[in-house]
């Protein structure tokens, strides 16, 4: 995606990111987390505003802060860092309300050419996993690399 993006840290082996979003309600920090759920190598990504207190993850605060198209277009370049460093991983993500799942899913889709070049992506409807098409309910997103 040829989108301006924040800068992110790492963690030493990948697994999470962080960067701070700017806009009208001040510098708020995020966090993304990758983490292994399964044998079949299957990770979790999880994202939202850092808690200062605690290092976690609140994926429940709408931040609202002027720049999604930029927070999102980092969370996809987090994405591409950590499949470069896990090739076989499939990265499993919903969002923590319904509503969230749905702006994800719009998010998708406004750049489903773009990310498909490089990315396959399955939507979930029920307990069945389908290529991910435009105007379609899903319930969560599964992606990983092309010809990995």
């Amino acid at each position: 995606m040829k989108l301006p993006k924040y800068q992110l840290t790492s963690s030493p082996e990948l697994s999470s990111y962080e960067f701070i979003s700017e806009g009208p309600k001040g510098l708020i920090p995020k966090r993304i987390q990758f983490t292994l759920v399964n044998r079949q190598g299957v990770y979790n990504l999880a994202f939202g505003d850092k808690d200062l207190l605690t290092g976690e993850i609140d994926d429940q605060t709408v931040s609202n802060n002027g720049d999604s198209e930029k927070v999102l277009a980092t969370v996809v370049s987090a994405v591409f860092a950590f499949l470069d460093q896990y090739p076989d991983a499939w990265i499993y993500a919903s969002g923590s309300t319904t509503a969230r799942t749905r702006l994800y899913q719009i998010g998708i889709s406004r750049f489903l050419n773009e990310i498909s070049e490089d990315l396959e992506i399955y939507g979930q409807i029920g307990d069945q996993w389908h290529p991910f098409e435009r105007n379609q309910p899903y319930e969560a997103f599964l992606t990983r690399r092309k010809n990995a």
